[in-house]
């Protein structure tokens, strides 16, 4: 019988208050295939996660979503990689113990020799504590409308809120990232 790969039923059912906080020097990085199964896990990312090497690889990413997160924030994600544009985006990712830890990620395809997209690699850094503040705000809204409407309302929810502050997503993302510098 073959190794069975965690997946997001394998997550913790109860998440706490406990924050692990990334090195402002470390940098996780990822790869994942088409489907987001993880191919490769740096030692920072097992660290931040409380996984080992061996539960990891295989394992979906999703394993890792925390249920703060909106859904709509992921939906933005893959919908973009997919067609080859990069994602930028602060994320907050669940523990093996339930803990959680904060993450500014940056998501891009990788090819083969014919230019298919094979995979994806996800590298991720320390955010700003300042970004956070300004996000944590937004994505509760998010979360709260999902609730009620679902991810349709989210969305909806999101493009409120960009129209509302009169700017894109990748200008909001673009100007809380540079709170930090």
């Amino acid at each position: 019988m073959g190794k069975r790969h965690l997946n997001k039923r394998d997550a913790p059912t109860q998440s706490t208050s406990v924050e692990k906080v990334l090195g402002v020097d470390d940098f996780i990085v990822s790869k994942t295939d088409t489907k987001g199964m993880i191919t490769y896990c740096n030692r920072i990312f097992l660290d931040m996660a409380g996984y080992t090497k061996e539960e990891l690889i295989g394992a979906n990413h999703n394993l890792i979503r925390h249920p703060d997160m909106p859904q709509v924030a992921f939906k933005l994600a893959w919908d973009l990689i997919k067609k080859d544009d990069e994602f930028f985006g602060f994320v907050k990712n669940l523990r093996k113990d339930g803990g959680y830890y904060w993450v500014f990620a940056y998501i891009t395809a990788d090819h083969d020799e014919r230019g298919n997209i094979i995979g994806y690699t996800s590298v991720r850094i320390k955010p700003p504590t300042q970004a956070l503040d300004a996000i944590i705000p937004v994505y509760k809204q998010l979360l709260d409308a999902e609730r009620s409407g679902g991810m349709e309302a989210s969305g909806r929810a999101l493009e409120a809120f960009l129209k509302e502050n009169n700017t894109s997503y990748e200008a909001l993302v673009t100007s809380l990232q540079q709170l930090g510098g």
